[in-house]
């Protein structure tokens, strides 16, 4: 933390000069050819590879002032950094170097019967602010997307990860320092002092937009608090939908993937429904390949009756988001019955069917008003590297400017370029 704000106590002073130093830092970029936006995530992509020691050791420091909070296992999940992990974040800035630069796009084109030339052109956002948690990969995924769209970054990560969050924000800087841009591009606010959060919220001046990427705490007070424009994301509770004409195998297969691949992360499934016509046939599998793999399943009476290890389910449990290995269960009626809990209870964040039923996919994914709509896949494909997008900020639930996956195009804007020869308005 800066010495004198440290002193002081001036977060706010500290808050101001770094809004400053990002506003300087998104006029160069925004002039940056992609070359050189190229370069410095190529290099930073190197440096998490040299710096792979200390990222490590300083995620041992996190992990153990987790373990002693008491974090729970999803939370330390999220806060682990294993060397697959590292590799990953260095994989996907490469893929985001990889990706065609946003800025400058030519998103339509017109001509008017006066002549006039009108052109609709990818900008960036300006700066953006990302508040994130206990996972210190965001570091590297936000930090990437932000330099790729043109955008200066404020990185605010929690204190659960902030030893780790500061490594791999180091190695961004290796980055920036190799292809000549501005260190101001991309900055972490060095203090863990809640403060600073704010601070951030208020910024109006400084920030153009807030991404928040947490748990449900932290979101509420963004979107309560904030007077910045935010990217909203409040709770990942996703489902699957077993239809009467689902492959028995697929859906066993599904289910086992979007619930306990990683039960900690946004897109893991939290409440499976099936057709009472073929639950008897498809679940008594997918119950025990469930109950094996640790996870504790909460059902309702039919589905109990399959299966003597299932706990009852309560009417809080259709509205929980575990991010854990907690699988709540029911059967339903019809397709018509499933979309309507999903309406109920769901977070618009994503859902899924399974069925060899084209018609039914096709009610299921046109009616449902779910950022991102499945047939016949894993929930936990809702990824913004799984999408081709290199990496994500998170996922915006909310319904305007950005849905689903954020990434470098859902980080710019547009404006209007018109060439004209000399006309006037009559």
């Amino acid at each position: 933390m800066d010495g004198a704000a440290e002193k002081s106590g001036n977060i706010a002073g500290l808050m101001a000069a770094i809004g400053e130093k990002a506003r300087a830092g998104a006029r160069a970029l925004a002039k940056a050819p992609a070359a050189a936006k190229n370069a410095a995530l190529m290099a930073a992509a190197e440096a998490i590879g040299t710096r792979r020691a200390e990222i490590k050791a300083a995620n041992a420091i996190d992990m153990a002032a987790g373990r002693e909070k008491g974090l729970t296992a999803a939370l330390l999940d999220r806060l682990e950094l294993t060397d697959s992990r590292i590799c990953s974040m260095a994989k996907g800035l490469v893929e985001i170097a990889a990706l065609t630069d946003p800025v400058g796009q030519v998103i339509a084109e017109w001509s008017r019967p006066n002549g006039l030339r009108i052109q609709r052109v990818r900008t960036p956002l300006g700066v953006i602010g990302i508040i994130y948690e206990s996972r210190p990969n965001v570091t590297a995924d936000a930090g990437g997307l932000c330099l790729k769209a043109g955008n200066a970054c404020i990185l605010r990560g929690g204190s659960e990860s902030f030893h780790s969050s500061r490594a791999i924000f180091e190695a961004l800087q290796d980055g920036l320092r190799a292809a000549r841009l501005p260190e101001t591009c991309i900055q972490m606010v060095p203090t863990t002092d809640r403060a600073a959060v704010g601070e951030m919220l208020t910024m109006t001046k400084y920030i153009d937009v807030i991404v928040p990427r947490g748990g449900q705490s932290l979101v509420e007070r963004v979107m309560r608090d904030s007077r910045v424009p935010t990217f909203q994301h409040l709770t990942g509770l996703c489902h699957t939908y077993i239809h009467s004409a689902a492959d028995p195998a697929k859906a066993r297969t599904i289910v086992l993937n979007a619930k306990m691949r990683r039960t900690g992360v946004c897109g893991a499934t939290e409440t499976v429904l099936v057709d009472e016509a073929v639950a008897g046939k498809v679940l008594p599998p997918i119950l025990d390949d469930l109950i094996k793999a640790g996870c504790e399943v909460r059902g309702d009476d039919s589905v109990r009756k399959l299966d003597a290890r299932v706990k009852a389910a309560t009417a809080a449990d259709w509205d929980t988001e575990y991010l854990d290995a907690i699988l709540s269960l029911r059967t339903v009626k019809d397709l018509d019955e499933a979309m309507a809990h999903i309406v109920a209870h769901g977070s618009q964040h994503t859902d899924a069917i399974v069925t060899e039923d084209q018609a039914a996919a096709e009610r299921f994914m046109a009616g449902l008003d779910s950022a991102i709509v499945m047939h016949n896949a894993s929930t936990q494909f809702a990824d913004g590297g799984e999408f081709g997008m290199g990496a994500e900020i998170g996922i915006a639930t909310g319904k305007l400017h950005a849905r689903g996956p954020v990434g470098v195009e859902q980080l710019t804007t547009f404006k209007y370029k018109v060439r004209g020869d000399g006309q006037t308005r009559p």
